[in-house]
């Protein structure tokens, strides 16, 4: 058969050997870093991030190997000891590999092919046959053959594709899934164009056929991974503004004195913040609390609950209802914590949560207060500050039955108390960072008001890289 020409160029020559040495040098430098990066990368398949990440390696990889194959092939040029492919250099230069190389060997899923439209014969290299699923043995199809390969999804696609080219002279770039005998479906890339006559009549086609299913399978895989992702990303978005109403709902947003009721005479200033971790996204079970109660009384209560986004704040909401709803029943604070502790017990999902709950007697300037594993309240007094003696009492939830002492305190005016989370300084409770919030003493007896006083607080605990969530709440005696 004559050397074919493709329509309107003339055949590509071959690159210079040294030249395509040094590509195939790069190629697989960059595919061994690509893979030492992808080893490096340990997945449980837990994480959608670290899936998607490790899908984008594979693809890569994959990629990779299909271009190390084809500088190989372009290298070596075609096997001459092969009938199925012209003795010159084509537009499409395939490398064929013997009939019985292995199915999953690299080079086997790039075939060639030729089809007379004056003779109307085929030919077709030995990895055509094994990327369609055909005896070797067998005659090649013709184009009018050709679509029984195909399934019916795709053949509207492959005929319009071959009408194009012979009828109107384009090439041919596409896609189609054959059905080989097994039943294994394959993902076809094919690639083809016109072959003139010595007449300029269109004589033939000619095309280079490339299996690309694991190619696409890999595309697949990282793009299910993306939605998933991105639908891990909604959702923690979705969880995280619904965690953040919650607690917006139910934190106290007054600032400044709480009055006793019918609006008499003013005996606490108050004031009180909730400081954000770094980390935007960690909502967690914070709260802080001041309440008028029956016969002059005040709570004050801080708690945590701990975790984070929307069932902890959910459950945060649930434990200041519970607090504030036995407070005005006139629960004494050594009881009302053993029953936050039997109702965190009976919930349907464990948790552990902290607590100080405190009433106030303005009568006698009496602070009456329990705590649950949550950091003492700090007394700050003319200057000079310390830590309040902390009565008996676990984590609520930790166990049954627990008991929860009390202790009592009597303050002065002028008094300042400051009652927080564990989140307030790095570090926790620790013997430091008492020491931290004590020396804060003379900077709390120069404000002027509990709002002074938060401030500080804010301006020494609240910049940026906090690892969690705190809520603050200063109390100052009045009167």
């Amino acid at each position: 058969m004559p050397s074919p020409v493709s329509a309107g160029h003339p055949a590509a020559q071959p690159p210079g050997r040294g030249s395509v040495e040094a590509l195939i040098s790069q190629a697989r430098r960059l595919k061994g870093d690509v893979d030492a990066v992808r080893r490096d990368t340990r997945s449980d398949g837990a994480d959608p991030q670290e899936r998607w990440q490790r899908a984008l390696y594979d693809l890569a990889l994959h990629q990779l190997d299909d271009l190390d194959a084809h500088l190989a092939q372009l290298r070596d040029g075609p096997d001459p000891a092969s009938p199925s492919v012209p003795a010159e250099p084509t537009a499409f230069p395939v490398r064929t590999a013997p009939s019985a190389a292995p199915h999953d060997a690299l080079l086997s899923r790039v075939g060639s092919a030729e089809w007379n439209l004056l003779t109307d014969e085929a030919t077709w290299s030995g990895e055509l046959y094994q990327i369609l699923g055909r005896d070797p043995a067998e005659p090649a199809l013709t184009l009018d053959e050709l679509p029984s390969l195909v399934l019916d999804e795709d053949r509207p696609k492959l005929t319009a594709m071959v009408t194009g080219c012979l009828v109107d002279g384009k090439p041919i770039d596409g896609e189609f899934r054959v059905l080989q005998p097994e039943g294994l479906v394959r993902t076809v890339h094919m690639m083809g164009e016109p072959v003139l006559g010595a007449d300029g009549g269109t004589a033939s086609m000619w095309a280079v056929l490339r299996d690309v299913s694991e190619l696409r399978r890999s595309q697949r895989t990282v793009r299910e991974t993306h939605d998933s992702l991105q639908h891990r990303r909604r959702q923690e978005q979705t969880e995280h503004r619904i965690a953040a109403e919650v607690q917006q709902a139910v934190l106290p947003p007054w600032l400044g004195s709480l009055r006793l009721p019918h609006q008499g005479p003013r005996t606490l200033d108050l004031a009180a913040h909730h400081l954000p971790a770094a980390a935007s996204t960690l909502i967690g079970g914070d709260w802080y609390d001041a309440l008028d109660l029956p016969g002059d009384e005040t709570l004050l209560s801080v708690g945590d609950l701990t975790g984070h986004g929307v069932a902890v704040a959910s459950g945060m909401a649930m434990l200041l209802g519970a607090v504030r709803g036995m407070a005005l029943a006139g629960t004494r604070p050594g009881e009302l914590l053993g029953m936050l502790n039997r109702l965190l017990d009976t919930t349907v999902q464990p948790a552990l949560g902290s607590a100080v709950c405190c009433r106030y007697r303005p009568a006698t300037r009496t602070l009456v207060w329990a705590q649950a594993g949550h950091p003492a309240p700090l007394l700050y007094r003319n200057g000079t500050g310390r830590l309040l003696n902390a009565p008996d009492g676990v984590l609520l939830g930790a166990t049954s039955g627990a008991v929860y002492g009390q202790a009592e305190e009597t303050l002065q005016p002028g008094d300042l108390l400051l009652l927080h989370t564990d989140g307030l300084v790095p570090g926790h409770v620790t013997t430091a960072a008492v020491d931290r919030l004590l020396d804060l003493a003379p900077r709390f007896d120069a404000a002027r008001t509990a709002q002074d006083c938060v401030r500080t607080l804010v301006e020494e605990f609240g910049g940026a890289g906090r690892e969690d969530d705190a809520c603050v709440l200063v109390a100052k005696v009045t009167g």
